[in-house]
């Protein structure tokens, strides 16, 4: 052979020497991981294999009466950029700062030099220390995702060149925000419990919590399984969703009750208030307010769910003693009853009335509020000081209404014994002192006096829906009867007395000539509240907001706050919707309970009917004279006023309820902001506006025809 062909034999051999050391190596690992090493490899595998994902259900939606959504899981993403991706496009990045900073701050607010210096940041660094998960923006809508896509530099098709990672998450939103929320309920990440898995989304509080495991479904379990050379998730078992509940909550009758109550809070700066609208037959809970001071600003907030919690109710409480008197035959309505100016009974502290006369009948006890009747009514018939506490106990008063609301509570009426003080503070209970009394419980009597003496069970939920499943829950009854039909109709009577009486402690106030209502007031002092020391033995004087506690003698009364209440129904003489208000210390001393919670039960059921909410139609009187103005029957005045409106002298405006159907741009004049504004973008334009109150005029006019996505401008007036 020649020097060539040698030098060619060589190479070959050097080629052929290199693969048979690489294929001995080859063989030598796969011998060493088949064979030496084969167990450890297994359990390895079988250890991934094995491994089991949790697939989270859908949590179920809250729904109002008619199906509007209270409560739903919305998903939101968080857009990121990974800086240190192979084929990020530096240079194309650089360029667009300018460009692509004036549309960040065009659609997601900050300035233009805010979001330049926030997106050169992570320039700053070596490459390989450049984050990969750089924030830009989060808890956006996947329609807005889009948007941004069309940015400069993340208009790159390819998302790898832009280094744009999208990150999804479920979140639990409520469309109408506050509305109710102490009710409805809120959710959050879990920590680590038996049974349950950690960062697991829960129930908080409200129905949220106390239907937590309708709402939130069963988890199911997916596993890796080998498939060809891949490996992909298998659903051993699937998730189940939770299911959908209906609630009674009315969206307008929710929006008039909130409302009317904080503006009662605001004129009268109160600390909070709460109110229940209920339907009298059904015991649908149409609307529920919980407002309290915003510790961290202005106005009010909706806070603690004071609706379920115990508090000393005043008179409120006097017709439910009325009702067992008059079912006891202890009295007759026209029985005569003397009271007088003091009545010290069993040698305590003497009973007095704030308007004494020297007699009064029994239906008069409850017109003229009179603490000494009430007392003498119900003291001389209790052979027992419990006896009081059975009697309530006899008409479901003290069972547990099983709201569905987290944190409910019975009343507290508590155990006495037969010492004569015991006999003292039963006295007191017989008119609303020495007692701890959910606003929902003292509802529901007035509601079953409303309803003919049927003790309507309070209901919050009326279907569950989903799975193949629409379950109705139906009305049920605390006692199927509380009173007779005879004795409801005089409680009733009395009752409106109240109002329509004489010497009804509501008759100033309450008197209206377009919802007659029935009710009582009710005025409580506020005990002093025992205070306590921090871990490091420091007195406590302020409560969690920062406002000063009250500092006296535990149980005694501070009479410089009051919880103020008015319990009742409307229309008196046929009963529709009962309500219950609580005030609690407005800073006008002057004030009482039929300008404070009063007022905001008027207002509300004026603001129904208003609306066509009673049966009525929605409109001027039908039998009015037509030669006189016609009047407004929402105002938040009592007394007249002239108002102009489109030309027309009017003594009060009437809001219409629905929007009117015309060809072109809707009208919503006379509809408050959120009810325009659901009307106006559900025919898909933009809406803008001024003021606050209701509408009384848009541009364009009603009828006219603009383009779809152009924008309708409301001014809005308290009128």
């Amino acid at each position: 052979m020649n020097a060539l062909e040698t030098r060619t034999v060589l190479r070959y051999a050097v080629i052929i020497g290199l693969i048979l050391a690489f294929s001995s190596l080859v063989v030598s690992e796969i011998f060493d991981t088949t064979v030496t090493h084969k167990k450890n490899w297994d359990d390895k595998a079988d250890s991934v294999l094995m491994k089991r994902k949790i697939l989270y259900p859908k949590r179920g939606d809250i729904l109002a009466c008619d199906g509007s959504v209270l409560a739903t899981n919305i998903t939101s993403y968080t857009v990121r950029v990974d800086y240190r991706s192979q084929q990020f496009k530096e240079d194309r990045y650089t360029a667009a700062l300018d460009s692509l900073s004036d549309s960040l701050a065009t659609y997601f607010g900050n300035t233009k030099d805010y979001w330049k210096s926030y997106l050169k940041k992570p320039l700053e660094v070596k490459k390989e220390e450049r984050p990969r998960w750089y924030k830009i923006v989060s808890d956006i809508t996947y329609t807005e995702y889009l948007k941004l896509r069309t940015f400069p530099f993340f208009n790159i098709p390819n998302k790898n060149k832009c280094g744009l990672v999208l990150d999804s998450k479920m979140r639990r939103r409520n469309p109408y925000g506050e509305m109710a929320l102490r009710s409805i309920g809120m959710v959050g990440e879990m920590p680590r419990r038996p049974g349950q898995v950690r960062g697991e989304i829960r129930g908080v509080w409200g129905l949220e919590r106390d239907l937590d495991s309708l709402l939130y479904g069963k988890p199911g379990v997916a596993r890796i399984v080998p498939v060809n050379r891949n490996t992909l998730n298998w659903t051993d078992t699937p998730a189940v969703d939770g299911y959908t509940i209906k609630t009674t909550i009315d969206i307008n009758m929710q929006d008039i009750v909130e409302n009317e109550l904080s503006k009662v809070l605001v004129s009268t700066e109160s600390d909070w208030g709460v109110a229940i609208l209920m339907d009298v037959a059904t015991g649908d809970i149409k609307a529920i307010s919980n407002l309290e001071r915003d510790p961290n600003g202005k106005g009010y907030i909706e806070g603690m769910n004071r609706a379920i919690l115990g508090f000393e109710p005043g008179s409120v409480m006097k017709p439910i003693s009325m009702l067992i008197a008059l079912e006891k035959g202890w009295v007759k309505p026209n029985q005569v009853i003397t009271t007088g100016a003091r009545y010290a009974y069993a040698s305590g502290p003497a009973i007095t009335d704030c308007s004494p006369v020297s007699s009064m009948t029994a239906m008069e006890v409850i017109e003229r509020s009179s603490n000494i009747g009430m007392t003498k009514i119900i003291m001389p018939h209790l052979d027992s000081a419990a006896m009081y506490k059975q009697c309530l106990k006899e008409i479901g008063f003290l069972d547990p209404m099983n709201l569905h609301i987290a944190g409910e509570r019975i009343p507290n009426i508590r155990n006495v014994g037969k010492s004569n003080w015991d006999y003292i503070d039963v006295s007191r209970m017989t008119y609303g002192y020495t007692t701890q009394i959910p606003p929902i419980y003292t509802l529901s009597v007035y509601n079953a006096i409303a309803n003919g003496g049927r003790y309507v069970r309070p209901r919050f939920v009326t279907n569950l829906i989903g799975n193949g499943v629409d379950s109705v829950i139906p009305v049920s009854y605390m006692k199927d009867r509380i009173c007779s039909e005879k004795n409801a109709e005089i409680l009733r009577e009395m009752l409106t007395r109240v109002v329509w009486g004489d010497h009804g402690t509501a008759r100033r106030v309450m008197r209206s000539d377009v919802v007659k209502i029935a009710g009582k007031t009710g005025t409580c002092y506020s005990t002093f509240e025992r205070l306590k020391t921090d871990k490091n033995g420091k007195l406590i004087t302020k409560d969690i907001y920062g406002r000063d506690i009250p500092q006296g003698t535990p149980g005694h009364y501070d009479k410089n706050r009051k919880r103020l209440s008015f319990c009742g129904f409307f229309p008196a003489d046929k009963p529709q919707y009962s309500c219950f208000v609580m005030v609690f210390n407005p800073k006008n001393s002057g004030l009482g309970a039929p300008a404070t919670s009063g007022a905001v039960l008027k207002e509300i059921a004026l603001k129904m009917y208003s609306r066509g909410m009673l049966g009525n139609v929605s409109d001027y009187r039908a039998n009015s004279n037509p030669n006189t103005r016609p009047t407004l029957y929402a105002t938040n005045e009592s007394s007249k006023r002239e108002n102009v409106c489109e030309g027309l002298c009017v003594d009060q405006f009437v809001r219409m309820p629905d929007v009117a159907t015309t060809a072109g741009v809707p009208s919503v004049k006379g509809l408050g902001l959120r009810e325009a504004i659901v009307a106006l973008e559900k025919e898909g334009y933009n809406v803008e506006f001024e003021g606050d109150g209701y509408v009384v005029s848009q541009t364009p006019q009603a009828g006219c025809m603009a383009d779809k996505g152009s924008s309708v401008k409301l001014t809005l007036k308290h009128i």
